[in-house]
């Protein structure tokens, strides 16, 4: 199992990429932890960070597929990089002047949120040219998803102990200034240098004029709902117990879950489509969800939170194929942005209905809302399988080509722009 993720490790260039992108991604990771906790250290109230942390995300949605554009037209560094200092300047503002001034804190958030660069797109764009083979890069997909789990659990550790080290303030500063440095580390790598996007079709859709595209972003949004959803209603399960320590056994379990199945589905080869898989995938996911509303005993309710998380990163891993397969030629990053923003807004959506669920029907709910969340994923890629089933036409990258500038891409294998 571990052989197959060494062996993209030792590709040039990868191991570099992949830590680069996740560490440039720090920012983002632990942005809302970062803003609560600044805002509560200045005596401000909670509806205040909430406020702004919400901003920061809505202005996140918004800057991902247009900066994800922008970097097919312009390529990687000019636009990465650029971005990344922007927001860590925002986030600067932010720490410097307080929120003395809402006015200020507002747009400082809103810049720092709108220039997120989108390193995660980048990187998925990346693997065909540096991994060549398809089998390889399905596995560095499934190998990005697990190191987001690990990155967003990491993360919000790294904040809490540079707040007790020092303040909130400087955490805001360290860890935007962090990754800045994880960005300039990508943007100056060869690859990212030297990849272009395929020529596009000039269109103002862009990456949505895909259906398919659109099928799967349509699913995505209900997954980060549950997931939002669960993050309320652990919450509220914890103060049931009256032991806040259950709130976080409950997202460690969830993530030690969706941690130990992305390990297990990128270390085999799979057969068939994966339009078909990722239904099943998804299937399995929704049946994860549905028992957490039964909101046992704490041993026994954090042993069905590992198990609704198992199938979490191979569905995430599953999506970059797909979205690979079905993103109009020329919009790679783009599309892969696109699912970025969308499981985003489905997650702070589902954490605003998980709210009031608890208020009305209690912590079981909240819960309900994570299964009802899953089953519509499920009924959106049902519904859309037509659509997500017609065989995509793909590019094919030939060596030499502006997309495969070192020859890595086997002939036939898409990179990640299609017709």
């Amino acid at each position: 199992m571990a052989a197959g993720y060494l062996d993209i490790l030792r590709a040039r260039h990868a191991a570099r990429l992949l830590t680069g992108t996740l560490v440039g991604r720090l920012p983002n990771g632990t942005a809302s932890i970062a803003i609560v906790l600044f805002v509560r250290a200045g005596g401000g109230s909670y509806s205040i960070a909430g406020a702004l942390a919400a901003v920061y995300g809505l202005a996140t949605a918004v800057g991902q597929p247009l900066l994800g554009r922008a970097v097919d037209l312009y390529g990687q560094p000019r636009v990465q990089l650029p971005a990344a200092v922007v927001s860590a300047l925002g986030m600067a503002v932010l720490a410097v002047a307080g929120t003395g001034s809402l006015a200020l804190a507002y747009a400082a958030v809103a810049v720092a949120g709108l220039f997120t660069p989108p390193l995660e797109g980048g990187l998925r764009a990346l693997w065909p040219s540096v991994l060549g083979g398809e089998d390889r890069v399905h596995r560095a997909y499934a190998m990005d998803a697990v190191a987001q789990e690990i990155m967003f659990t990491a993360g919000p550790l790294l904040v809490t102990l540079l707040v007790a080290l020092w303040s909130p303030a400087t955490a805001l500063l360290v860890i935007n200034a962090i990754g800045v440095l994880g960005a300039l580390s990508v943007v100056l790598s060869e690859p990212s240098r030297a990849w272009r996007s395929a020529p596009r079709e000039a269109h103002w859709l862009g990456a949505l004029r895909s259906p398919g595209l659109l099928a799967l972003l349509g699913s995505f949004f209900f997954v980060g709902l549950a997931l939002g959803s669960i993050t309320v209603a652990a919450m509220a399960y914890a103060d049931d117990q009256g032991r806040e320590s259950v709130y976080g056994w409950l997202m460690a379990a969830l993530g030690l879950g969706a941690l130990l199945g992305g390990v297990v589905y990128g270390a085999r080869q799979w057969a068939g489509a994966p339009e078909r898989r990722l239904r099943v995938i998804v299937a399995l996911l929704a049946v994860g969800y549905l028992p957490l509303v039964l909101t046992p005993g704490p041993v026994a309710m954090t042993v069905l939170a590992a198990v609704s998380g198992v199938f979490l990163a191979p569905a995430v891993a599953c999506s970059f194929i797909v979205v690979d397969r079905h993103a109009p030629r020329g919009t790679v990053t783009e599309a892969f942005s696109w699912l970025v923003t969308t499981f985003g807004v489905g997650a702070a959506v589902g954490t605003a209905v998980a709210g009031p669920a608890v208020e009305l029907g209690g912590t079981a709910w909240s819960f309900a809302v994570a299964g009802a969340g899953g089953v519509a994923a499920l009924l959106v890629l049902l519904a859309t399988g037509n659509v997500l089933g017609a065989p995509p036409r793909t590019a094919v990258a030939v060596r030499g080509s502006e997309n495969d500038r070192n020859g890595a891409v086997e002939p036939g294998f898409s990179s990640g722009h299609q017709a």
